[in-house]
């Protein structure tokens, strides 16, 4: 890719490819296309951004890519799909678990009001803020820190997503989760990862829904004690 003109072919080309995957997933997710908000904000952040140098020429295939660090950038039918299963809205509160390199913060930051974004690994951490406010995405704060244990300084949130496999679904996202709000999360179930929708109702009860199987990385555990 080596201008402008080749960077828009490139998202308008991914754009077809993640509508294609939709279709051939319906059976799983339920969903024959995603919201169009959605995929305008796919189309618009450069993803070639969010990648090492050397995976600038893989930026717009739809597939993961590594970030440095064990980490990844999630692969972009993966991410439209997780950010069209918590229905954003413009007036929207969300927590992030696993900021990686900032590109599915960069994507909500244009879905909602205000992106709260929490990483691991500290190098990975500074990286994405620093890339993220020379972008312009000026509603997503980074924090480095145990996801586990979420961000409760800003929640509760409306929506809460995490974009690493987690053996069980941490306690303190299911705390910091809105009355009405939607947690999107991998959790591991019998040797392999499914992405978990769970929704919680007015009264506070859990609805969980399997959505398809997925790949992450692990989300990092506490230590005991």
């Amino acid at each position: 890719m080596t201008d402008a003109g080749d960077r828009r072919r490139a998202r308008e080309a991914l754009i077809r490819v993640i509508e294609e995957e939709v279709r051939q997933t319906e059976v799983y997710t339920g969903r024959s296309h995603l919201d169009l908000r959605v995929l305008n904000a796919l189309e618009e952040v450069p993803r070639e951004r969010f990648v090492p140098e050397y995976e600038v020429d893989s930026a717009y295939a739809n597939v993961p890519l590594p970030i440095g660090y064990r980490q990844t950038i999630s692969q972009p039918y993966i991410v439209a799909l997780m950010t069209d299963l918590l229905e954003p809205r413009l007036s929207d509160t969300v927590l992030e678990i696993g900021t990686g390199s900032g590109y599915q913060a960069a994507v909500l930051s244009l879905l909602v009001d205000r992106v709260y974004s929490v990483e691991v690994v500290a190098e990975l951490a500074d990286q994405a803020r620093e890339r993220l406010s020379a972008l312009g995405y000026g509603n997503v704060e980074v924090r480095q820190s145990d996801g586990n244990l979420g961000w409760p300084e800003h929640g509760p949130y409306d929506s809460i997503i995490v974009t690493a496999g987690a053996r069980d679904v941490p306690d303190a996202l299911l705390e910091q989760l809105k009355p009405g709000g939607r947690l999107v999360i991998p959790v591991d179930a019998n040797a392999h990862q499914v992405l978990k929708l769970i929704r919680k109702d007015e009264a506070g009860g859990l609805h969980s829904q399997d959505i398809l199987p997925v790949a992450f990385v692990p989300l990092v555990e506490p230590p005991p004690g």
